[in-house]
């Protein structure tokens, strides 16, 4: 945030590149968060996952809602906004450090421990040679080790790492079908709206409740957000078990609002509003929905990996629609512009 609301604000290249390193950081930092803290959820109960999925929701839409509010309703700058914004990971920092209970990863790690403990203690390593040279390392001013016992060692750690490997690719391909396809599908719909279709959904000034073409575009993400939020709470009320029929009511929004944005028929910017709250909707469902269905379905030692794995999935649905987004956004401008409606170069 930093990066981003303190660079220029000039269109130069030194600007953008300030904010492209900022956004960067951004998604660096949200997805190795998503990763630790949804395997996290499996130390902590079922509640935990509703209650990360609504702080998810809810972040997204008071941040949405907030920077909406400063920029649009205020008049505050983009850069202030951010700036003051600054302030929020501080109190992750509290949040995990003081406010999270540290009883279930303490004793998480200690089987843990326990369970590496006894997997080295096998038939084959109980040797007077093996025992007599554990003692030896087991001293902290330990002389010499012989070079072959070294290299035996080295190469049981490697085959052990490969047998990890093995086992975890193994794992994580019997989440694809079930799990990581409807979650990827979702997000590289909802996002491609989102970065590439969404801000060419524009109408009339006269026609819509706005002053400025800018204010489009933030209105419809925090609308999309509140979905997300609503939906992302909802898990001890709504779960639903076909992940796919979601994941593809979501495609069906893509191609609505792109068959609009290059042909005009929907009457009133409302019902976009509409449609982007219903686009939230979806997403946030199967978000939940999903990360529920591995709680319940994978056995648990297999549980803080499989939930972890599975965030692959929006990642990458997200990552692709960035790609396919900016192709996409342009291509759709360039479309308006040549059939009349050049409103999308006033943003």
């Amino acid at each position: 945030m930093l990066a981003v609301a303190l660079s220029p604000a000039e269109t130069t290249p030194q600007s953008i590149t300030a904010k492209l390193v900022g956004i960067v950081l951004a998604n660096l930092s949200s997805g190795a968060g998503e990763v630790n803290f949804l395997a996290l959820t499996a130390y902590y109960g079922h509640f935990s996952l509703a209650a990360w999925g609504s702080g998810t929701g809810g972040a997204g839409l008071i941040g949405a809602g907030a920077y909406s509010l400063a920029t649009v309703q205020l008049g505050v700058s983009p850069h202030a906004a951010l700036l003051t914004s600054t302030v929020l990971p501080f109190v992750m920092l509290l949040s995990f450090f003081v406010l999270l209970p540290r009883g279930p990863l303490r004793v998480a790690r200690s089987k843990e421990l326990e369970y590496q403990r006894v997997d080295t203690d096998s038939p084959d390593d109980e040797t007077e040679e093996h025992r007599e040279t554990a003692g030896l390392l087991d001293q902290h001013e330990a002389r010499s080790i012989s070079p072959a016992y070294s290299h035996k060692k080295e190469q049981g750690l490697l085959r052990r790492a490969l047998i990890d490997l093995r086992q975890n690719l193994h794992r994580a391909r019997s989440l694809v079908i079930p799990y990581m396809v409807p979650l990827f599908l979702v997000y590289l719909a909802e996002y491609t709206i989102n970065q590439g279709v969404a801000p060419t959904l524009l109408f009339p000034l006269a026609d819509s409740p706005f002053k400025h073409y800018r204010a489009f575009y933030p209105t419809y993400s925090t609308l999309y957000q509140a979905g997300v939020f609503i939906s992302r709470s909802s898990l001890a009320v709504v779960r639903i078990r076909a992940l796919y029929t979601p994941s593809i009511l979501q495609c069906m929004n893509l191609a609505l609002l792109t068959a609009h944005a290059m042909t005009p028929f929907i009457p009133s910017v409302y019902w976009v509003f509409a449609i982007m709250f219903w686009e939230g909707l979806l997403g946030g469902l199967v978000y939940v929905s999903t990360y529920a269905a591995v709680r319940e379905e994978v056995k648990e030692e297999d549980r803080e990996f499989s939930l972890g794995a599975v965030t692959v999935a929006d990642s990458a649905g997200i990552c692709l629609a960035g790609f396919v987004g900016v192709g996409l956004e342009g291509a759709l401008c360039g479309w308006q512009v040549q059939h009349g409606r050049d409103w999308c170069t006033k943003l």
